[in-house]
């Protein structure tokens, strides 16, 4: 279970209550008005990215290497989406656990993530094979 879904807002109403204590009502507004900007940044931000990757194609991205090369474990699928700019093409079932996205740069190679409680757990880079260019066709 994701003791932080639980745990902020138990957090956020004992501030509150504290300020209230502390300093009566002009405290309680205050600790409520900071709450209130806070949830306020974090639904600004998320807006900005999602608005951001709906301008882009669904499971794009400029660079699958540099992709791979900048991802960490635990981070969740809004940090993912702000560094590509892109929605990721969903290849699991919608609603089922791990969920794994894709996306994919204009080489064909991809970057698989597996999103395991909306946290990154995993991810492999896929590249397709170069054609050698220095070996001559072979004539039949």
């Amino acid at each position: 279970m994701n003791l932080q879904k639980i745990f902020l807002p138990i957090v956020g109403a004992a501030m509150v209550v504290m300020a209230w204590q502390a300093y009566g009502w002009q405290g309680a507004a205050l600790a409520g008005g900071a709450l209130v900007m806070y949830l306020l940044l974090h639904f600004n931000r998320m807006m900005h990215v999602l608005k951001k990757a709906a301008d882009r194609p669904k499971g794009y991205v400029a660079s699958a290497v540099m992709l791979n090369a900048k991802l960490k474990p635990g981070v969740n699928l809004l940090h993912v989406m702000a560094m590509t700019e892109s929605l990721g093409e969903q290849l699991s079932p919608a609603g089922e656990q791990p969920e794994i996205f894709r996306w994919t740069d204009g080489t064909q190679s991809h970057v698989t993530c597996e999103f395991a409680g909306g946290k990154l757990a995993k991810w492999t880079l896929d590249r397709p094979p170069v054609p050698d260019e220095a070996s001559p066709p072979v004539a039949s």
